[in-house]
């Protein structure tokens, strides 16, 4: 398993299939100039498993597929079908808004995907409206209930926190855990790129401690559960009377820079060393070369390259990409 400078080891391949997406979340893609790579610049199926080949003959185990929202790839089974039987991979999953799952979560399971994350930021279909964008609450639900109906577990919610947004849905969220075991997780806003998501991360910004105080305020107390993974992001916790789990992912108030095990690739062919760096290794020109080893070679140099930490608290974050690029 490769180790960075600073002794991490790095084992989890975030691969971003596409920058479209069907949403506009307010904190993650303007509503409308989105700088968007064109089709004919997307990694193909086959230059994905290349680089997925890669990973795995230099220890890497895990995978997962973001986007944009990369059920938009018309080619994503396909894909899946590619990765899944890959020796050496223990975990293939997909991050989703979850309106295409009610088609695609059968043949997505059938094909090899372990499980998925459905982000959700409130239950509420007004402010859903608002905070998400295009979006409606009942196909988001649908395709959370077509997931778990395939078999793709556990499931997991992300809720982005927003204040003026959905700060005070929180609870409701939190206590969707109460009668399903569900993993819900509430992320911090970062303040990423320079466009007006990244203003409203910067404007709207609400602590994972004031969510937690507010959940605990109206649910009871939660009870923390021990650390099982030292890579994960989230702090998980139980509420009293919970079949599910309440987790906190808290880059900002909270950095686990310290224990990051992840390396990603971007739609158009860079490793991208941190997600709040503008550091990136480009791997176009090993996969035109057509081999495993050249692939390998480019992805231990970033590996190697990996900063210490984002320095948010230093007033510092990437530029050059956008959230929607780079799938969190």
């Amino acid at each position: 398993m490769p180790r960075d400078r600073f002794g991490r080891e790095i084992n989890y391949l975030r691969i971003s299939l596409i920058d479209h997406c069907n949403l506009r979340c307010v904190y993650c893609m303007p509503l409308m100039g989105a700088p968007v790579a064109p089709s004919a610049d997307l990694l193909t199926p086959g230059e994905i498993e290349l680089v997925a080949r890669a990973a795995m003959a230099v220890g890497f185990r895990r995978i997962r597929l973001t986007g944009g929202e990369p059920t938009l790839r018309a080619d994503l089974l396909e894909i899946v079908e590619r990765l899944a039987p890959l020796p050496g991979l223990a975990d293939l999953a997909l991050t989703t808004n979850g309106i295409l799952l009610p088609r695609l979560a059968p043949a997505l399971a059938r094909a090899g995907l372990r499980r998925v994350n459905v982000h959700l930021d409130t239950l509420d279909p007004v402010r859903l409206a608002r905070v998400m964008r295009f979006g409606r609450f009942e196909d988001i639900w649908a395709g959370i209930l077509a997931a778990e109906a395939a078999g793709l577990l556990p499931i997991k919610l992300n809720a982005v926190v927003v204040r003026g947004y959905n700060e005070e849905d929180v609870t409701a969220l939190a206590a969707l855990t109460r009668t399903r075991d569900w993993h819900m997780r509430f992320i911090e806003l970062m303040p990423l790129g320079v466009g007006e998501p990244a203003e409203v991360s910067r404007e709207r910004y609400v602590p994972n401690a004031e969510t937690r105080a507010r959940i605990e305020a109206e649910l009871g107390p939660m009870v923390a559960l021990p650390v099982t993974d030292a890579a994960d992001e989230s702090r998980n916790y139980r509420l009293a009377d919970g079949r599910g789990t309440v987790g906190f992912i808290s880059p900002v108030s909270e950095p686990y820079c310290a224990s990051c095990n992840r390396m990603r690739l971007t739609a158009d062919g860079k490793f991208h060393l941190c997600l709040l760096n503008d550091d990136e290794c480009d791997v176009r020109a090993a996969l035109k070369r057509g081999g495993v080893e050249a692939v390998a070679e480019i992805l231990l140099t970033a590996v190697h390259g990996k900063p210490v930490g984002h320095t948010l608290h230093t007033g510092h974050t990437i530029e050059r990409r956008e959230m929607f690029q780079l799938g969190g």
